[in-house]
């Protein structure tokens, strides 16, 4: 059922590029907003100029266009509360600003940074010394100057930022779709930097007049914006604004437990970035699939959905407040049932650019017979080419225990005879290399399997694989016969 009223944003900093927990935030709000037939906006966070990454905006919008999260409002969408950009919004942002010290809410603060870094020694050994309501009175601001002081000092363009004032006693309340009511004490809260010297808001100003503007339903984010909510709560008040409903999504964790950082996904060999998910041939559908269930529990047994089975069954209530932890064997688990999904024209369109890049030279119809041989061995695409390189270049080494078991003192001469056949036919396919085989096993009165296994240990350096008669084929008549006699000098 359609609830026009549903509108929720995805609204990333471009300051490096589009991490893949950030990716799944952008999910579950692209989700609910489909859920309830209601907008999904983009809006990018760029007031932090200092840490600004000039290409990362396009990797964010480059991600939503790659995983189908089409947007309703952003800045190529365009939409009705331009502009998306909060680096184009800050004369809303500074009038906020000033009306927040007009209601009382904020304060004007003119402390150098010698000042301040005075402020944070003092807790030295206990932790860093809060600027809030037990030490803002020793400070220089709105707070402690006289009203003449402080319009002398903005008239002679001294620098000076605008702080929260955060009630010195109060406890600060709100509900969360997630963890239902949360409470903070203020005096865990700090006066938080609103407006800074060079104009330019902080994350938390901005963030509540856009969410305002723009008329916000639900914001839907991460556990780490947590604590920020009562500050926001604080100024929802303070401007006589109704406060959206908050939804604060679950960490995650790495496998070794703790918060999964870069470091820690590095060592491990996940990706970081959505970008290295693509690069590693990863199905978009695949990688959402996974990150939907990396936090939200749809209440079956049912692990693998459909676009539209995913936004059926998607709900706020089901998303855990627990962290959870990243399963990259899950995640590659999930991919392969899209690979297998996959056309064989379309896997071998995805596996181009890896043939190319590795410098081997084959035709698109010996491609799509390769793909359609090991499509149901890979997980993600590249594997095509990476886990079966006997289909482009000859073994260099045979598989220990597959020679230990197959390899018998008779296979050297079944193979040599073998290869021999094999160089008189004319039509080399899967039936021409089968029938040659049992015939010649006939003959030697030995089983099948007495030639096919050091035929495959030969051709591929392994004892396992697709079936035996179409992987000889799809290597080629040359090849096969000249690895069988390479093998038979190697291994006697």
């Amino acid at each position: 059922m359609a609830d026009d009223s549903v509108r929720v944003r995805f609204a990333p900093s471009p300051t490096g590029l589009l991490h893949v927990g950030g990716l799944r935030t952008a999910l579950y709000n692209y989700l609910f907003a489909r859920k309830h037939g209601g907008d999904f906006v983009l809006r990018i966070e760029d007031t932090d100029r200092d840490r600004y990454v000039e290409e990362a905006e396009e990797d964010i919008i480059s991600a939503l266009r790659w995983t189908g999260l089409d947007t309703d409002e952003g800045p190529e969408a365009g939409g009705d509360h331009t502009p998306y950009r909060q680096s184009e919004r800050g004369d809303l942002y500074r009038s906020y600003a000033q009306k927040l010290v007009d209601e009382g809410a904020a304060y004007y603060a003119f402390d150098t940074e010698e000042e301040l870094e005075a402020l944070r020694a003092r807790g030295e050994g206990d932790g860093t010394v809060a600027y809030d309501a037990s030490t803002r009175r020793d400070m220089r601001n709105s707070l402690t100057l006289s009203p003449e002081k402080v319009e002398r000092k903005i008239n002679e363009g001294h620098d000076y930022v605008v702080r929260l004032k955060v009630p010195r006693s109060r406890t600060i309340q709100f509900s969360d779709k997630i963890r239902g009511t949360v409470s903070f004490d203020a005096s865990e809260v700090d006066d938080q930097v609103l407006l800074k010297s060079d104009g330019m808001p902080t994350y938390h100003l901005a963030n509540i007049v856009d969410d305002h503007l723009m008329e916000i339903s639900h914001v839907i984010r991460g556990e780490e914006w947590l604590s920020s909510t009562p500050k926001h709560v604080l100024m929802y008040e303070a401007l006589g604004w109704d406060p959206p409903t908050f939804a604060h999504l679950p960490l995650i964790m790495s496998p070794e437990g703790g918060k999964l950082s870069k470091r820690d996904a590095n060592r491990l060999g996940i990706p970081v970035y959505v970008k290295d998910y693509k690069e590693a041939g990863y199905e978009p559908e695949g990688l959402l699939n996974f990150l939907a269930l990396l936090g939200w529990n749809p209440g079956t047994e049912q692990e693998l959905f459909t676009h539209d089975e995913m936004i059926e069954a998607f709900s706020l209530e089901r998303v855990g407040a627990s962290g959870v932890q990243f399963d990259l064997d899950k995640l590659r688990w999930v991919n392969e049932h899209y690979v297998r999904d996959l056309s064989v024209d379309a896997l071998a369109d995805r596996v181009r650019p890896v043939v190319d890049a590795e410098g081997y030279e084959v035709s698109d119809e010996r491609l799509r017979t390769i793909c359609g041989l090991v499509q149901e061995r890979v997980q993600v695409a590249p594997e095509v080419v990476t886990d079966n390189r006997y289909f482009f270049e000859d073994p260099d080494e045979y598989e220990e225990a597959g020679v230990e078991k197959r390899w018998k003192e008779a296979s050297g001469d079944l193979l040599l005879a073998y290869a021999e056949r094999l160089e008189e036919v004319e039509t080399f396919d899967t039936d021409t290399v089968e029938t040659e085989l049992r015939d010649l096993a006939d003959e030697e009165d030995v089983g099948a399997g007495a030639i096919i296994h050091p035929a495959r240990l030969a051709v591929s350096g392994r004892s396992y694989g697709p079936g035996v008669f179409g992987l000889l084929a799809a290597v080629g008549k040359d090849a096969c016969i000249r690895r069988m006699r390479a093998a038979v000098d190697r291994l006697g």
